[in-house]
């Protein structure tokens, strides 16, 4: 799971296209090269999914092996992330509610008037963003409870697996049990018996 870029737009119907305003990217996993073409891959992403994105809306859509995490706020600010198909949406949009806030907390009102290109108006936290949200789990506490329940669940898994592996049967251990009436024991070999006929392998 990976974010690929991060982009703050300033959208509006005066507006032939969306202006990005800041922008980060992690671009390692690419050659050297191809870094420039990526960018501008990304940018063009950026601006085109934004246009096509209403205001108050959000929508995700796929390219390719990418996901476009798309958000326009009602004021007209708008943001792009820009994932690997793995990375989970929720996260996403969840990154750009607070980066989107943290954003109008600093500039104010003055985004409203910018018409500059990315470069020469760069938001520093953005990169604090792009590095924090690689790992889902640890910046979303929703998601870091549900791997924690999903790891816990695999524990009991191979617990109970470990246990049976050992050499404990269950069937030996229903029929050593004190704690089952003659009619569970039977029901259970019935089952038992009434299962085995139907595997399928």
């Amino acid at each position: 799971m990976k974010v690929v870029g991060i982009t703050i737009l300033r959208t509006g119907a005066s507006l032939p296209d969306p202006i990005p305003m800041s922008m980060a990217c992690d671009l390692s996993s690419y050659g050297f090269f191809q870094r420039q073409g990526v960018k501008e891959m990304l940018t063009f992403f950026s601006k085109t999914f934004t246009k096509r994105t209403e205001p108050g809306q959000r929508q995700s859509i796929t390219h390719e092996s990418y996901v476009i995490h798309c958000y326009v706020r009602s004021d007209g600010l708008a943001g792009c992330v820009i994932t690997d198909d793995e990375y989970p949406a929720r996260v996403a949009f969840v990154l750009l509610t607070q980066l989107l806030d943290e954003f109008t907390s600093t500039m104010g009102d003055s985004w409203k008037t910018m018409d500059m290109s990315v470069e020469s108006s760069p938001f520093p936290s953005l990169e604090d963003y792009l590095v924090k949200y690689q790992d889902p789990a640890s910046a979303d506490k929703v998601t870091k409870i549900q791997n924690d329940l999903d790891e816990t669940t695999n524990i009991l898994h191979k617990t109970i697996d470990s246990v049976l592996e050992r050499g404990v049967k269950l069937d030996s251990l229903v029929e050593k049990s004190d704690d089952l009436s003659r009619q569970s024991k039977m029901f259970y070999k019935q089952a038992k018996k009434t299962n085995s006929c139907c595997v399928i392998s």
